[in-house]
């Protein structure tokens, strides 16, 4: 093959650059509204919404108070050696949806079919080798056992935790930073007690008000204004929707901040307002009632038999709040950050539709609209069809090249991974496969984007169609083997027979 391999890959350069031109002409849009399920918002009579990260947006000061906050309750608290106030905050280090090994302290990336993705495997600060890692794991497989459980938590058994939370960045790069610290100066630790002492100090960065204080304090530091929170909501009462919050902040940080972003009539915009509500528990403890919070935060004994407009309720349960609302099934829209929080138990135990606020996305689809990236992976996606076609030919010159095709592939992987993130790359695709965080998004959210601005994109009766994306052993049209660089196996044959 050596001759008319080359010549194959010659061809197939000039193709897949030929290709590059009419991608660029059909972009995406990173303001776009994606469907993993069919829906149509005429079918949509009631609104729901969680509040941070969907309603309200946060600057990229927030990260740093929250790491700063924790890293100085593990020195002051729990009594970690002060030298780990020389880590800094890096906003670049981790993604969402990455897995950590507790017992291992490793941070990780998986794909949808629970392999570690070699490379993204990371103890402290520094990346582990793969072949350490296929040592640890006897491959890179993990097991069903010790994945993390429905909530993303490592629980009853479950050795890996995963980070679905925007907020929970700055614990990962949090448990890093001291992860590095006692590496490198050989000091001995139990890895759980670290994890746990990390968690409990991010959790009490919320539950001390320490978070709520700082943003109330500096609100315009902190929360951005920019995301048209007020024009969607606008939009969505003139049409005559119904419209709830339902969040786990408390009732004075909400008001302040609906107060910055939407007005002081914000509360008229809204049928029901939930505080505090302790969700995913919200949704599966039918044991709390609802208490009502008065105008100075005081919480009243009465019995709640209404839930009323202007009012401002705190804890509760779903069931209840079905019970007394009546909003139930497919009507009901509800749009949140946390994929397993907000929107797990709404559409498997409820059937409400559900929309995902992913904010990575726009940033995500901007660099796949660059010309270099959709230049590297056409070419990746060339290789890929040549390494599948033409691994027929056994005799050494064509191993050989068959072997510079698998090294410049390997290259290609980690350059497309340093587009999005140095360390772990993308969100949502491993080198080849979804990640776990896609596989749990594409199953839990009927509709995603980046963020509630999207939907000034679109009247309220438009119907989300998902794109109909070949199974592996369909066959795809023309126009997604150009894009997809799978090849006609005829046209192979014919380009392996020149000599």
């Amino acid at each position: 093959m050596n001759k008319s391999g080359k010549l194959t890959e010659l061809f197939f350069f000039k193709f897949s650059s030929d290709l590059v031109p009419s991608i660029m002409s059909n972009l995406l849009n990173p303001d776009a509204i994606f469907s993993n399920n069919e829906m149509s918002l005429s079918d949509i009579e009631i609104y729901g919404f969680d509040y941070d990260y969907t309603l309200v947006f946060y600057s990229k000061h927030l990260h740093t108070l929250i790491y700063n906050a924790a890293r100085d309750l593990l020195i002051n608290e729990h009594r970690y050696p002060a030298e780990i106030r020389k880590y800094d905050y890096d906003p670049n280090f981790a993604i969402r949806g990455l897995h950590y090994d507790v017992h291992r302290a490793l941070l990780m990336k998986i794909d949808a079919f629970h392999y570690i993705q070699l490379g993204t495997v990371y103890r402290g600060l520094s990346v582990v080798p793969d072949e350490e890692v296929i040592a640890m794991y006897d491959g890179s497989h993990v097991p069903l056992e010790q994945m993390s459980d429905f909530y993303g938590k490592s629980s009853h058994g479950h050795t890996m935790k995963q980070f679905m939370d925007i907020f929970s960045l700055p614990e990962m790069t949090l448990l890093s930073c001291v992860n590095e610290y006692f590496l490198k100066n050989n000091i001995d630790y139990e890895p759980v007690h670290l994890y746990k002492d990390v968690k409990d100090s991010i959790r009490d960065v919320h539950i001390k008000g320490i978070m709520y204080r700082a943003i109330e304090a500096d609100i315009e530091k902190y929360i951005c204004y920019a995301e048209q929170t007020r024009a969607v909501l606008a939009k969505l009462a003139d049409h005559g929707k119904k419209m709830f919050l339902i969040t786990n902040s408390p009732s004075s940080f909400v008001e302040k901040g609906m107060k910055f972003i939407v007005g002081k009539d914000w509360r008229d915009l809204f049928d029901v307002v939930i505080v505090q509500a302790d969700k995913p528990s919200f949704f599966n403890d039918k044991r709390r009632p609802f208490r009502k919070v008065n105008e100075k935060g005081v919480l009243l004994w009465d019995k709640i038999h209404k839930l009323q407009k202007g009012q401002i309720y705190k804890q509760g349960n779903l069931y209840e709040f079905l019970k007394l609302t009546g909003w139930r099934g497919s009507k009901v829209l509800y749009f949140g950050d946390h994929i397993y929080s907000d929107l797990a138990d709404l559409t498997l135990k409820h059937g409400w539709r559900t929309g995902a606020i992913i904010p990575e996305l726009r940033s995500e689809i901007k660099i796949m609209n660059t010309e270099q990236y959709i230049q590297t992976m056409t070419w990746l996606q060339t290789l890929t069809g040549l390494l599948e076609h033409m691994q027929v030919h056994r005799d050494p010159d064509s191993q050989m090249i068959l072997d510079e095709w698998k090294k410049e592939r390997k290259e290609m992987r980690e350059m497309t991974r340093n587009f999005f993130n140095s360390q772990f790359g993308s969100l949502f695709r491993t080198d080849q496969n979804p990640t776990y965080f896609l596989r749990r998004l594409s199953r839990f959210a009927d509709i995603y984007m980046a963020s509630l601005s999207c939907l000034l994109n679109y009247d309220p009766y438009y119907t989300f169609y998902p794109r109909r994306t070949p199974l592996q052993h369909e066959l795809p049209t023309w126009s997604d083997q150009l894009c997809t660089g799978t090849f006609r196996i005829p046209f192979l044959q014919e380009m392996a027979q020149v000599k």
